[in-house]
Formats: structure tokens, sequence, C-alpha cells
């Protein structure tokens, strides 16, 4: 059985592997003290990437501040729901309801 790099022989075949900006050098602290999966949310944010759940946290507070009529909170509930489904635990949020519109709006506004 071979063994097969298939970027490591995109890089070999690269003229531009020699090119490479920060090659050699050490990697930076700010790097090291960072995990994988922390890293790579860094790159993909540097980079213009926005997870789904964020997009849709986007969202769901740009409809709580155009609100007309609470009616409208069905439709903002269900949104919630999908968040809620695809996001870290810790960021999932409560329904909104008229009692308590004021003060989720708020934490929207803040997420």
């Amino acid at each position: 059985m071979e063994y097969r790099d298939p970027i490591g022989d995109i890089l070999k075949n690269s003229k531009s592997s020699e090119d490479l900006e920060g090659k050699g050098k050490p990697l930076s602290m700010e790097y090291q003290k960072m995990d994988t999966f922390q890293q790579f949310h860094k790159v993909a944010r540097d980079a213009g990437y926005l997870p789904e759940w964020i997009k849709l946290q986007k969202r769901i507070a740009d409809a709580l501040n155009h609100l007309k009529s609470f009616e409208e909170l069905e439709g903002i509930n269900v949104l919630i729901k999908k968040h809620n489904k695809i996001c870290p635990s810790y960021f999932q949020k409560v329904p909104i309801t008229e009692e308590n519109y004021e003060v989720q709006k708020l934490r929207w506004e803040s997420s």
C-alpha cells in the first residue's frame, strides 16, 4: 500500500512553493496559543467566511429591529429554532414573546 499526499504533491509541483510567505520562519506565539479548531475559525473569519448560524443571528437581529407587529414573531421564532439547531449550545436563545421582546431584542443586538 502506497501513501499518497495530494496536497504535498501539489506543493511540490507548484513553482510558487518556494515563494511561500513565512517559509522557514517559526510560528507566531498567537498561533501556538490556539488549538486547531480556534486557528481554523480565525483563518476562516479573516478570509470573510461566516458560519450559517452567525448569518442567521444577524438576520434575526435585523428582523427584530424592523419588527412592525408581534404577529411577525412566529416567523422570527422559526428562524430562532433553526439557529438553535446549528449553533454551539452556549449561543442558543429562547423563543421571543410579546412579554420578553424588549429584553430579547437587546440580547440579539449584542450577539
